[in-house]
């Protein structure tokens, strides 16, 4: 999970909103429906079903607990929702690296399409390593994006603040 570390500001970015602090509220609220609700609802399948054992771990932990409450539908379930969770950030992590380049390389349309094809190539040598690198690698730059993320933050409270006490939609005025 990355919640917080500043992967999802280019989706929000782009929104069309009448005030910045509306999209800055709903990056709010998808935080918390991943992070709380998802995470939380995993946890108490996990606790409810007694598939904690103090060995097994990761998704074959999840895989056990649902497997547990839904019989053999529980790993079906499980690979469903990994397919679409891996989609997904496949595509949003695509369009967040897609969104950088054009504005990095001034929309240079040579720059995508390298962009494109290296990405590819990652994605199929990822597909062939083992899952434990593939996450380690994912934490490592994941972590290392909290770094110019943090400064920009840093950099832009005042004019945050700044948006958030206009935005006439946050103080009810």
């Amino acid at each position: 999970n990355e919640a917080g570390m500043g992967s999802t500001p280019h989706a929000h970015a782009v929104a069309k909103v009448q005030y910045p602090a509306q999209q800055g509220l709903m990056g709010i609220v998808s935080v918390f429906i991943d992070t709380f609700v998802v995470l939380n609802m995993t946890a108490l399948v996990i606790f409810v079903t007694g598939a904690l054992d103090g060995t097994t771990t990761g998704i074959a932990l999840t895989q056990k607990a649902f497997s547990t409450g839904l019989g053999a539908f529980g790993i079906k379930f499980v690979a469903i929702c990994l397919l679409f969770f891996a989609f997904s950030t496949i595509i949003g992590w695509y369009f967040f690296g897609e969104t950088n380049v054009k504005a990095l390389f001034h929309g240079k349309k040579a720059a995508r399409i390298c962009y494109g094809v290296i990405a590819l190539v990652f994605i199929a040598v990822g597909a062939t390593q083992k899952v434990s690198l593939v996450w380690d690698m994912s934490d490592m730059f994941n972590g290392l994006m909290v770094i110019p993320n943090l400064l920009a933050v840093l950099a832009l409270s005042n004019i945050v603040a700044k948006f958030a006490k206009d935005d006439h939609t946050l103080t009810g005025e």
